[in-house]
């Protein structure tokens, strides 16, 4: 309209505040008619703004750790184009052809023309290191990877329900400790791999993609930290293969050996842990989660935490990530697989320098645990939050990531 141009439908659109008004779809298209523009394809509209996430990035906007907040997630898309805008806004790919990285660079040398060549060098690496994929026995892992490349390696591994995204917040805070951080989607979840059969979930498989990661990234040892599940296969990775591990920070996970003692010997332990023996069953937990779209798997997040703890983005980053073809299925079988392939540890006890931090008000797993497992570690040091839930590093997250860089730079 300020170009001259006018029509009704241009007028009414101009009316709106936000673009999630109800009949903005009614009349975009008469509008586009009133200016005499065309309708882009979908793959139009997504590569375009993929090239705008990555034109800021570049223009130092902001980080590449930092898309998710851009404001067109907030924007309304159709579910079935969610998946696909999720990797092309994180990863610059999805819709282009050639490798992940190649296509990052076609996408990246459109932005350049934009950019202040002062301002490109540092910006475009940072982006250019932002996602990676690893291989194991032809299964392929997404990872957000970010820090310089001779830095120590510090591997971050979540839990269930979510994906690499559950550590976003300790990211920038560990990079600024001159460590290179490598944040996985673990097999099953969001854009990785997800082996059908649940054997292909047994801890053994789980600890062999923390190995592989390491030997591509041509590490002999590796900082590890793992919360939910993710300590889980960090304690495992530990007991199985201490060689391979310098450093070992757990939160709110006990020792395997704990958890299977308390599970057998406590019986409110044994009652908090009920929904592990509800996903034994087949399709049904799966049907139960996805339900009005993700409405058990959002509240379970909203009700566990403190108030405020997820906000309504972090909400939908989660649903497109449990919404990939395969995903909850995925993350389901790693309980199914626990039981079914259990791992026995010839020493019970971890022999490197180990950390545990845990929320005490965890609703899934008694704090009496966190103690317990302190018997089981040659060298260990226990923090404990008074007030923080099972999701501890959302709800202390600078806390959590001044304890990690203390340990892991000294």
């Amino acid at each position: 309209m300020e170009a001259g141009l006018d029509g009704p439908a241009l007028r009414r659109l101009a009316s709106y505040e936000q673009t999630l008004h109800w009949d903005v779809a009614k009349y975009s298209e008469p509008a586009l008619s009133e200016m005499g523009a065309s309708k882009m394809s979908q793959r139009e509209a997504l590569l375009w703004s993929a090239k705008d996430v990555c034109r800021d990035i570049l223009e130092g906007a902001r980080g590449p750790f930092e898309i998710w907040r851009d404001r067109l997630r907030r924007q309304c898309y159709p579910e079935e184009l969610m998946p696909i805008f999720n990797e092309i806004e994180m990863q610059g790919t999805g819709l282009l052809s050639g490798s992940e990285q190649e296509a990052l660079q076609i996408i990246l040398s459109h932005a350049r023309d934009s950019v202040s060549p002062e301002r490109r060098q540092t910006a475009c690496a940072q982006s250019e290191s932002s996602v990676h994929f690893f291989q194991n026995a032809g299964l392929r892992f997404h990872a957000i990877t970010a820090g310089p490349k001779d830095g120590p390696v510090v591997v971050l591994l979540h839990g269930f329900p979510e994906f690499w995204y559950g550590w976003h917040r300790q990211i920038e805070p560990l990079v600024t400790a001159g460590l290179r951080v490598v944040v996985p989607d673990q097999r099953g979840y969001n854009l990785s791999s997800k082996p059908v059969g649940v054997a292909a979930y047994a801890l053994t498989e789980l600890v062999s993609d923390v190995l592989a990661i390491a030997d591509q990234l041509g590490q002999d040892k590796i900082f590890l930290a793992g919360h939910d599940w993710g300590a889980a296969v960090a304690w495992s990775t530990a007991l199985l293969h201490p060689q391979r591990i310098a450093k070992l920070a757990v939160l709110n996970v006990p020792h395997p050996a704990v958890m299977r003692k308390f599970l057998r010997t406590h019986p409110r332990q044994f009652f908090r842990s009920w929904y592990m023996f509800f996903f034994q069953l087949p399709w049904l937990p799966e049907a139960l989660f996805s339900a009005l779209s993700f409405r058990v798997g959002a509240r379970a997040l909203l009700h566990s935490s403190r108030p405020g703890t997820f906000s309504v983005e972090d909400l939908a980053q989660y649903r497109g990530a449990w919404s990939q073809p395969g995903a909850l299925t995925g993350m389901i079988n790693w309980y199914r697989a626990l039981f079914r392939a259990g791992v026995k540890f010839q020493d019970q006890n971890v022999r490197v320098p180990t950390r545990i931090l845990w929320g005490e008000r965890d609703d899934f797993l008694l704090s009496e645990m966190a103690h317990e497992s302190l018997h089981y570690c040659t060298s260990a040091e226990l923090f404990t939050f008074a007030n923080a839930t099972h999701w501890l590093q959302h709800e202390e997250p600078e806390r959590v990531s001044q304890i990690l860089a203390d340990f892991f730079r000294a």
